[in-house]
């Protein structure tokens, strides 16, 4: 067996909950168990485009996980949120209202090459251990920031506090922690209120399956 599906992952799924519930499919369609793998993590409130690898095509993972990746996003300024996103504590920054041409300028900041450093709460593996596992355990997590490339922003709205725009993205990019960088900047503060994926590398979500689809 050697397949590449896509999926359209829905909020409140992870991706090993994507994984899961097709590999149960599998095994009562073949009667065996499958190897079966995704390639390249969403987060739990995030949703869309999911690849899930299967039998074969799981030797390909690395592959993909290096493709380049496009995400619709909608950011809330003002605020920060103790995850980067809606399902963190948050906490009142400041009442700075930015004007579009200061909005225009720092999206122009951070296209290109910069330096990120990753979100505590990430699957990035310290010791053998997810960064979010040791964050929600309470302990430090210390990652180092990454050069990762931001190629375009597109489709950008904003109406104070809300941003929202389509970003186009290195693998290896997080857009929560380009949208805390993007507060930090303007210094108002700002997390990631929604997020979606809707492509990676040439695969796209308008071609993907929902989960509650048969395999």
């Amino acid at each position: 067996m050697n397949e590449i599906v896509l999926i359209d992952k829905p909020v409140g799924w992870t991706s090993f909950d994507v994984v899961a519930k097709m590999r149960n499919e599998l095994k009562k369609k073949t009667g065996k168990k499958v190897k079966i793998g995704h390639a390249g993590t969403l987060d739990p409130l995030a949703s869309g485009l999911l690849i899930v690898l299967i039998g074969d095509a799981t030797k390909k993972q690395f592959e993909f996980m290096k493709l380049d990746k496009t995400y619709q996003v909608e950011a809330k300024l003002g605020e920060v949120s103790s995850t980067g996103d809606e399902e963190g504590k948050k906490e009142f920054v400041s009442n700075l209202i930015p004007t579009e041409e200061q909005i225009k300028q720092v999206i122009k900041k951070f296209t290109g090459e910069i330096m990120q450093k990753p979100p505590v709460f990430s699957a990035i593996k310290i010791n053998g251990k997810r960064a979010y596992e040791l964050a929600r355990s309470g302990k430090q997590v210390k990652l180092k920031p990454r050069a990762v490339k931001i190629y375009e922003f597109d489709d950008v709205i904003y109406k104070y506090p809300n941003l929202s725009f389509t970003v186009s993205v290195s693998s290896g990019t997080y857009i929560r922690s380009l949208v805390e960088d993007i507060g930090d900047y303007i210094k108002t503060g700002a997390y990631t209120k929604s997020l979606r994926r809707i492509s990676i590398g040439k695969y796209r979500v308008e071609d993907a399956k929902p989960i509650n689809e048969k395999y």
